[in-house]
């Protein structure tokens, strides 16, 4: 087995176990999630990421890729930093120059990720306003949806490597998607569309194929009634929710791999987001309103970004890096939040 492949499935086996967990401790029973609990369990995710950019900044080579040569550092480098160059003869000072940038691909990748979330999160209570679900199903909602998160961003993001690799003209499309997604949102006149819960295609899709109940029947996602299997509402919000993770991922995960063309740190900072996506949910669900000029600022990330995919080369000759990157990200991100706090939303009357 490869050093790829065993880092990447202890990976997996550890998401597993932490998901594992949180479903068989804290997730027992179905009860509202406290503002104290969602800030506990923030915390907890954003460490768990601070200290993989720790071992990545330490040992990411050797851990992800098994290098272990000068010819399979440059070999690597080659083929996902293209842009590295190493004018030190020493092996060691090189691997630290490469370790250095995985681990802030990663964390420059992971807040790319963990604030687009943020609009994910107005769709969600969208959703669960829309369906009118109760608030103590909402917790075990987000859970089945991270996990199928995940799921697809695995097969998303590798599949996305494989086409990039093969036609390295997809990241010009990806950028121009990038920008359109962003020009949308700067330029909409509308930021709380409403959902049509009986056009929304999943619920017309498993209407037409399954027999759905009309009621929730409590926090299950089927139910025997008359002798007959009916699929729950409660089960048609999951698909929902997953629906528009998937429609998420298509700005989000793109915007990655501006920064790194390597799959496995595309990955890795997209699964610890998403992982933090439901405490951050219930942190954050009470005040997501004062936040008036935050999807702007997304909008703004979304364009900044395309455009440097589309002209990468001229941001390379220029000596712009992921370091000036991440600046500029943080600067949209506090630009917009602090002028969502210093003009908040008018009270209507």
């Amino acid at each position: 087995m490869s050093q790829e492949l065993s880092f990447f499935s202890l990976f997996l086996l550890f998401v597993s176990a932490v998901l594992a967990f949180d479903l068989g401790v804290f997730s027992k029973g179905n009860k509202n999630v406290s503002f104290k609990n969602a800030m506990g369990w923030t915390f907890v995710w954003v460490s768990f990421a601070a200290v993989f950019y720790f071992l990545l900044k330490q040992y990411g080579g050797a851990l992800m890729h098994g290098i272990n040569t000068p010819e399979a550092l440059l070999k690597t480098a080659g083929q996902y930093q293209p842009d590295m160059k190493f004018v030190s003869p020493d092996f060691t000072t090189n691997m630290g120059l490469y370790n250095d940038r995985v681990a802030l691909d990663f964390l420059t990748g992971y807040l790319i990720e963990y604030s687009l979330s943020v609009d994910n999160l107005f769709v969600i209570l969208l959703i669960f306003t829309s369906f009118s679900v109760p608030e103590i199903y909402y917790k075990k909602v987000l859970f089945w949806g991270v996990l199928g998160a995940i799921v697809l961003r695995m097969m998303f993001i590798f599949f996305g490597a494989a086409l990039i690799d093969s036609f390295s003209w997809i990241l010009y499309l990806f950028g121009a998607f990038l920008v359109f997604s962003g020009a949308k949102i700067l330029f909409s006149k509308n930021m709380d569309e409403s959902i049509d819960v009986e056009k929304h295609p999943i619920v017309r899709f498993t209407s037409k194929y399954f027999a759905v109940s009309k009621d929730y029947l409590g926090a299950n996602f089927t139910a025997k009634i008359g002798g007959k299997k009916y699929l729950t509402p409660l089960f048609i919000v999951v698909l929902v929710v997953e629906f528009s993770d998937l429609i998420f991922a298509v700005d989000s995960v793109p915007a990655i791999f501006a920064i790194t063309k390597d799959p496995y740190i595309v990955f890795f900072s997209n699964i610890f987001a998403i992982m933090g996506l439901r405490s951050l949910f219930f942190l954050l669900n009470n005040v997501m309103h004062l936040f008036t000029y935050l999807q702007y600022g997304l909008g703004v990330l979304l364009a900044f970004i395309g455009f440097k995919m589309l002209f990468e080369h001229w941001f390379f000759n220029i000596g712009f890096t992921n370091v000036h990157s991440l600046f500029v990200i943080f600067s949209i991100l506090a630009v917009s939040i602090g002028l969502s706090l210093l003009f908040p939303p008018k009270k209507e009357v």
